[in-house]
């Protein structure tokens, strides 16, 4: 055997204790107060998508707000690249309300000046490094920015969101082995809703413990249960922590459920209305943290109806604003294609 060959090493798993103070009741009121924000912002895009308001493609992201919003709450000074499914990823990492619904409705007022659209929102000022439509195409992308907060020697970390369809793509496995080989400082999140489009997970992949992919390039992994944002925040943090220690990327699976279809032209039949009551009765994020909030922390019933009516004015002014922005000038189409 050559002596280049190592012996095989048993992979780590995530330390369990962080660094991370216990979540206050205001920590906890002002994630609540976002999770209902994103909430009603991708009710209001599907409502202006049916209205041809929004034109294109449409991906909602309802029901799995817990996952964005928890690992926002501890990366907010990050990297962040994802999929198509960004809406939600783009406001919690800081895009205002505003500019991302302009850009739905591809407005020159939006975070891209309107020419991105619901599939490419981009902002360069909060580090929100874009939504990508090639499934599973933005994954090595994140290996970039790691190797450049190498070189900038910054304290930071690229986390990355792809879907559990993403897993199955060349690119993926690439960008995982390249990320383990110079243990950069990236975090892999996969949101698993348990379909890829259409597809159940039992039926397109033989694994269906999505995170042990990372085996196989002996990448520290964990699967998490995403429905509670506290429990999402604090596994992300664990994370964080590792990757910022030099000794390699992690691989979150974020177990979750998306309400809509794929798509807004997806009319979900490949799943009952039992299964899809199921989650919303028993998981959904909203009413978990609103639970919490009440039976834990003591908050009034009319403390959360406050906090809700003021994230429903911001997403409704989020939407007037969009309806009544201007569409951007024809002649600056190609100004954004070539650097000057």
């Amino acid at each position: 055997m050559s002596e280049q060959v190592k012996e095989t090493q048993e992979i780590q798993v995530i330390p369990g204790p962080t660094n991370l103070p216990e979540i206050t009741k205001e920590e906890l009121l002002a994630l609540y107060r976002e999770l209902r924000l994103m909430r009603r912002i991708e009710e209001l895009a599907a409502k202006a998508y049916s209205q041809k308001k929004i034109l294109g493609f449409c991906h909602l992201y309802i029901g799995q707000e817990s996952v964005a919003v928890g690992v926002a709450s501890v990366t907010k000074n990050d990297y962040w690249i994802t999929a198509y499914r960004e809406h939600v990823h783009a406001m919690a990492k800081g895009v205002p309300a505003r500019d991302m619904m302009a850009e739905l409705f591809g407005k020159a007022t939006g975070s891209a000046k309107g020419l991105g659209g619901s599939m490419h929102i981009f902002d360069r000022s909060c580090d929100f490094m874009g939504g990508w439509g090639i499934v599973g195409g933005h994954v090595p992308l994140a290996n970039g920015v790691g190797w450049a907060i190498n070189h900038k020697k910054e304290d930071r970390v690229c986390v990355c969101f792809f879907g559990d369809g993403a897993m199955h793509q060349g690119a993926f496995f690439e960008a995982l082995c390249l990320a383990q080989l110079y243990k950069l400082p990236c975090i892999f999140i996969c949101e698993n809703n348990g379909y890829a489009m259409g597809t159940s997970l039992e039926r397109q992949s033989a694994i269906t413990e999505l995170c042990r992919r990372a085996d196989g390039v002996g990448m520290i992994n964990e699967r998490v249960d995403g429905f509670d944002v506290e429990h999402v925040r604090e596994r992300t943090a664990a994370a964080r922590e590792y990757a910022r220690s030099g000794k390699g990327p992690v691989l979150l699976e974020i177990i979750t459920y998306r309400y809509k279809g794929h798509s807004m032209s997806d009319p979900a039949k490949y799943r009952t209305k039992e299964e899809e009551n199921d989650h919303k009765k028993n998981r959904d994020p909203l009413l978990i943290t609103k639970s919490r909030l009440m039976e834990d922390f003591g908050v009034s019933q009319g403390v959360i109806e406050e906090l809700e009516n003021s994230a429903d004015a911001e997403a409704q002014d989020a939407y007037d604003f969009a309806e009544n922005s201007p569409l951007p000038d024809t002649n600056q189409i190609y100004d954004f294609v070539y650097v000057d």
